[in-house]
């Protein structure tokens, strides 16, 4: 035996533990929701392209919801803008939106596309206002005051949620070979445009496509709680961190995107550090996982086809 055998079949069984996934996924739809430092990185980003690549070459459906938060920020302190941040979301007056536009749909979006193309890929870049495919209004939050006192309204700004999505775009480029590649800004009833969270976008997505997976790429291993990954939780279990204050920051619209994909009929909805060499490969095609996956009803942790 060579010394390049062992390895060689150690690939092999790589391959053979995927196969599995791949005859369950294939004419599947899966969401990613890519962001944090995988976006930053030229490693991660190349990773993440050729994941994706790979997936549609085995006959999965991806569809990418991308961020650009930490782009957006640096843009804003280079003008001098202030970000203030509520419960996660960025507060945006009329002058944080022009930003948020430029940043996300004029080279964030363009870049994606651009990597995933020149690597082999077939991908086309969209934003919510393209054909109407994000259709969005105002997002409200509501401060807790007290039992006896109505809640007090927090006002975000052009912060939008997803009220439609047109899915006959997406499907119609699904069917053509093409992997969309969706910027987080959606358009309102008068036409004016609203920055949406990207995380609740993707679970907006994942929902009216009725995707197979959504996958939450993030900077952190997973949802943390006492310090430790939690494996695998249930629908009940995620609301209740939200409720008790242990979610936080970030943490909460991730969470609320994932009971919004379930509640829509999505299998399974997984949160996942994208700072991992191939995390979408490593979530999707091997028994043990990645990062924290959340289903309808509790179940053994291991992660099965």
């Amino acid at each position: 035996m060579t010394a390049s055998e062992p390895n060689a079949t150690s690939k092999a069984r790589t391959l053979i533990e995927a196969l599995p996934y791949i005859r369950k996924f294939s004419g599947k739809t899966v969401v990613i929701k890519y962001g944090g430092h995988a976006m930053v990185d030229e490693n991660l980003k190349e990773n993440f392209a050729l994941d994706i690549i790979l997936m549609k070459y085995v006959g999965i459906n991806p569809v990418i919801v991308h961020g650009g938060g930490p782009q957006i920020s640096n843009i804003m302190n280079r003008m001098g803008i202030e970000s203030t941040f509520v419960e996660g979301q960025r507060v945006t007056d009329d002058e944080t939106m022009s930003v948020v536009e430029m940043v996300l749909v004029g080279t964030v979006n363009k870049d994606i596309v651009g990597l995933i193309n020149r690597l082999g890929g077939k991908a086309v870049g969209l934003s919510g206002r393209d054909g109407d495919l994000i259709q969005a209004d105002r997002m409200k939050i509501y401060k807790y005051t007290g039992d006896e006192r109505p809640p007090e309204i927090i006002d975000i700004g052009r912060v939008g949620r997803v009220g439609r999505v047109n899915v006959k775009i997406l499907k119609a480029l699904e069917d053509a070979g093409f992997i969309p590649v969706i910027a987080p800004v959606g358009v309102g009833p008068e036409g004016q445009a609203y920055n949406i969270n990207a995380d609740l976008v993707a679970g907006a997505v994942a929902g009216r496509l009725k995707a197979e997976k959504l996958i939450l790429l993030t900077d952190v291993p997973g949802v943390i709680k006492d310090e430790e990954l939690i494996r695998s939780m249930t629908i009940d279990e995620s609301k209740t961190l939200i409720e008790k204050g242990i979610a936080k920051g970030g943490m909460i619209p991730k969470l609320k995107a994932c009971l919004k994909a379930l509640g829509q009929g999505v299998s399974k909805a997984h949160i996942v550090d994208g700072g991992k060499e191939h995390a979408i490969l490593l979530e999707l095609f091997t028994d043990a996982g990645v990062g924290t996956q959340i289903l309808t009803q509790a179940c053994d942790v291991q992660h099965t086809p």
